[in-house]
């Protein structure tokens, strides 16, 4: 099998903890070259992975045969970035949000399918086996009908995980959108998605920046969500738990409830109806902290799909699928009513 020749656009936290490891792990792969505007970062990638270092994107598409890229760069240049590697002839795997607009994300939705590439949107959420589990059990009726659920992301902001500290462009409206609901917030409507296997059509929301200063986006946010066959429940997403992060889901249903990562020890709780408990082990779910899962399988399951020409299990479609239920938080913070969220056809 041929080795895919893989570029890393951008070398910040994201780039340097997991995709870059995660790469340099797997054997099918060779990283050929890094690309940051700050040079030392390039250089200090490239030199590690030895790699070749630039600064300049369309520089590298123009000097390197490249199969593959990762897209590890503020929110705002996910699109045109992601399209410039499509067009180039890569297969790409971007970060979320995947896009600052439904425009943006059919856009690169649309290069993939022009250029016959592999679009993956980054939500590792996915992957997690607690959350893997999850699903099982909900598909095979094992929790019975799906009542509500109420799901958590949060930490004390991106200053302590960011390459830049408290001046990272996740605190710049220009560069990141949106805040905490980006960094955030996304990644749990995907996974509500992914646990339910039903799609939402409406949102509420609270948006604020209560926590954070020197800043224009959201640090703080709450929506109720209510998805086509009447599951009603909360998404919380904040950069203001202080004291520790929270990264839980509950799920209620018929039969069980199922808690997920919301206990140190098991990662996987069912309570079922009839008083039994069962308690799951699955290893710890993602974390900037120690102690937390390294490998997201992010990149073994984008390379597996470039492999064996398969869709990517999170393709644009469906990243675009969870950037729709963001941004209609937004529109619901702006109008203080109920959003219906736009349905993207199957």
């Amino acid at each position: 099998m041929m080795t895919l020749k893989v570029a890393v656009i951008g070398c910040g936290s994201i780039a340097k903890h997991r995709h870059l490891p995660e790469y340099h792990a797997h054997s099918g792969v060779e990283i050929t070259a890094v690309c940051d505007i700050v040079r030392t970062r390039a250089n200090e990638m490239a030199e590690k992975y030895n790699a070749k270092a630039y600064t300049s994107y369309e520089v590298l598409f123009a000097n390197e045969k490249i199969d593959a890229v990762s897209v590890c760069l503020p929110n705002a240049l996910h699109a045109p970035v992601s399209i410039a590697a499509l067009n180039a002839g890569c297969h790409v795997l971007c970060e979320k949000p995947m896009a600052t607009s439904r425009e943006e994300a059919d856009q690169m939705i649309d290069a993939a399918h022009t250029n016959n590439k592999k679009l993956m949107i980054a939500h590792n959420q996915r992957f997690v086996p607690s959350h893997v589990r999850a699903r099982q059990l909900i598909e095979n009726g094992e929790v019975g009908k799906i009542y509500s659920f109420r799901t958590t992301f949060g930490h004390g902001g991106p200053e302590g995980w960011s390459a830049d500290g408290k001046d990272s462009w996740f605190f710049k409206k220009e560069q990141a959108f949106i805040g905490a609901m980006g960094d955030l917030g996304v990644h749990k409507a995907d996974l509500l998605r992914y646990l339910l296997g039903v799609e939402f059509v409406e949102v509420a929301s609270f948006v604020e920046t209560s926590a954070k200063e020197n800043t224009d986006v959201d640090d703080n946010a709450v929506f109720i969500l209510k998805t086509e066959n009447g599951i009603i429940g909360t998404l919380a997403a904040s950069w203001a738990y202080t004291a520790s992060e929270d990264n839980s889901t509950v799920i209620y249903g018929e039969k069980a409830i199922l808690r997920l990562e919301d206990d140190p020890n098991y990662s996987l709780i069912v309570q079922y109806r009839t008083g039994e408990v069962v308690r799951y082990e699955l290893g710890k779910i993602q974390s900037n902290d120690e102690g937390g899962q390294k490998n997201t399988h992010v990149i073994e399951n984008f390379v597996s799909s470039i492999e064996n020409d398969t869709v990517p299990p999170i393709s644009g479609e469906e990243g675009k699928k969870s950037l729709e239920v963001i941004i209609a938080a937004i529109e619901s913070n702006e109008s203080k009513e109920i959003t219906k969220i736009f349905q993207v056809q199957s």
